[in-house]
């Protein structure tokens, strides 16, 4: 069994920087304690349904089509089955290892169901994408690291470039659409530090519904994001210089894989694996008759920083 040595972050990425917005000890278990986390069905059906519609663009223009994706999804399957053997488990009976026909089944059917849809949202026999899968990292002025992979990347005959994600889910309604958008405004930070060019189009695909959501930033859009990032990282900082990681409870809770652990759930963090080192008190600014000087505010909360812009 390998170990898994603890060591202070040293880079964000967005689904990173969505744990610590969600909950500060959630991203402490995950980034610090690592602790392990249960594969999930939806989850890995996700991870299928990217890796088919990434190896579709492997074939030319006309063989991109619906019958060649939907026979890629149980190949996908395989492929991904042989690197995580574990992953069986989630198709099992209870006492059982091999993995029930039936129910395998009917999740490869649903899988299949959203790449379905995919094409009725989208041509892939008039795309050709200049990236797949891209990794992509940054390093701000400030030494913040920002890193990803984005899924899509599309660039024009005219050098205009477009950033495409898939969402196997369904898309949130317009007032809960921030959090799908502050990844994409990430991506986009993040290609515009590497190559000096503002994306002309974010373009979210969600197959669990069907819906394309875009959006067009500019560059004063990506300032804004990037001061809340560094607003993040410094409260990311705080807490890992202090070992202060609270718990934010919310509706997600009930689908955490960490309850045992956590406080609000009567459980106890792990022992913090890390070197606390408590910082001084931020200094005071003192006028004339007013000795209350306000402190700078850099030990905001997750959801102080919150990305929203």
């Amino acid at each position: 069994m390998t170990t898994r040595v603890a060591s202070p972050p040293n880079s964000l990425s967005p689904s990173r920087a969505s744990d610590f917005m969600q909950c500060p000890l959630l991203y402490r278990f995950r980034v610090i304690d690592k602790l392990p986390e249960k594969p999930s069905a939806a989850a890995t059906r996700g991870t299928v349904v990217h890796a088919v519609l990434e190896r579709l663009f492997d074939a030319p223009a006309e063989q991109r089509s619906l019958p060649r994706a939907r026979a890629l999804v149980p190949r996908e399957w395989e492929r991904l089955l042989a690197k995580r053997p574990e992953l069986c488990e989630l198709f099992a009976e209870e006492g059982q290892e091999a993995p029930d026909g039936e129910r395998l089944a009917a999740w490869l059917a649903q899988a299949e169901a959203l790449v379905e849809r995919w094409f009725s949202l989208e041509d892939p026999t008039r795309l050709e994408p200049a990236e797949r899968e891209l990794f992509v990292e940054a390093t701000l002025d400030s030494g913040l690291r920002l890193r990803g992979i984005i899924d899509r990347v599309d660039v024009a005959p005219t050098g205009e470039v477009r950033i495409v994600d898939y969402k196997t889910g369904k898309a949130p309604p317009p007032r809960f659409s921030d959090g799908p958008l502050f990844q994409m405004k990430f991506y986009a930070l993040v290609v515009w530090r590497l190559r000096g060019i503002v994306p002309r189009r974010l373009q979210l695909v969600f197959l669990g519904s069907g819906d394309v959501l875009t959006y067009d930033p500019d560059e004063e859009d990506l300032r804004g994001v990037e001061r809340k990032l560094l607003a993040l990282w410094e409260a990311i900082t705080r807490a890992t210089e202090t070992g202060d990681w609270r718990p934010s409870p919310s509706r997600l809770c009930d689908w955490c894989d960490h309850q045992a652990h956590c406080p609000e759930f009567g459980g106890s963090p792990p022992p913090y694996p890390l070197t606390v080192q408590p910082r001084l008190p931020e200094p005071r600014t003192h006028t004339d008759g007013d000795g209350d000087g306000e402190g700078d505010g850099k030990g905001e909360g997750a959801h102080d920083a919150a990305p929203d812009a």
